[in-house]
């Protein structure tokens, strides 16, 4: 795998965004570490309403196709450990199920990761099957999906 260095991170908008703010960084879980950015972001969002927040995502996984796939094509790997965009959109995909509330900020982290370190089909079959910038951001989206389904199942259970 090609080794990145952080002057290239820090140096380059495109690596900057795609490596998750230098999160993608970390020498190892670095999906984690992006994963772990999204909740801030996350926590941000929520008082600006559904509307924002749906926006916002869908703002994240347009602009992601194009910027991993970049920052993919600049490092000459497809989907370099280091570019966690994927995940930081994932996770607020996923968070657009979840109520307010620390134990959902928590679940719906662990529910993400959990989809997207096992990556049952299909995402699996996404995350090989389709190149580029769409192939990158594709499996994070449906393991966010994933996630918001567990989140609805759970609320549903709950009477929330």
């Amino acid at each position: 795998m090609t080794r990145v260095k952080a002057g290239q991170v820090f140096g380059d908008p495109v690596h900057f965004l795609a490596f998750g703010f230098g999160a993608g960084l970390a020498p190892v879980a670095p999906g984690t570490f992006g994963t772990l950015v999204a909740v801030p972001i996350e926590l941000a969002l929520r008082p600006l309403g559904m509307g924002v927040r749906v926006t916002v995502v869908l703002v994240v996984c347009a602009l992601g196709v194009w910027l991993c796939g970049e920052s993919a094509r600049r490092l000459g790997a497809h989907d370099h450990p280091g570019i966690v965009w994927d995940e930081i959109a994932g996770y607020l995909l996923a968070m657009l199920a979840a109520p307010p509330g620390w134990p959902w900020v928590i679940a719906g982290f662990l529910l993400f990761r959990l989809f997207d370190i096992l990556k049952p089909w299909p995402i699996r079959e996404l995350d090989h099957g389709i190149g580029g910038g769409t192939g990158i951001m594709l499996d994070d989206i449906v393991a966010g999906l994933f996630a918001g389904a567990l989140i609805l199942a759970a609320r549903a259970y709950l009477g929330i």
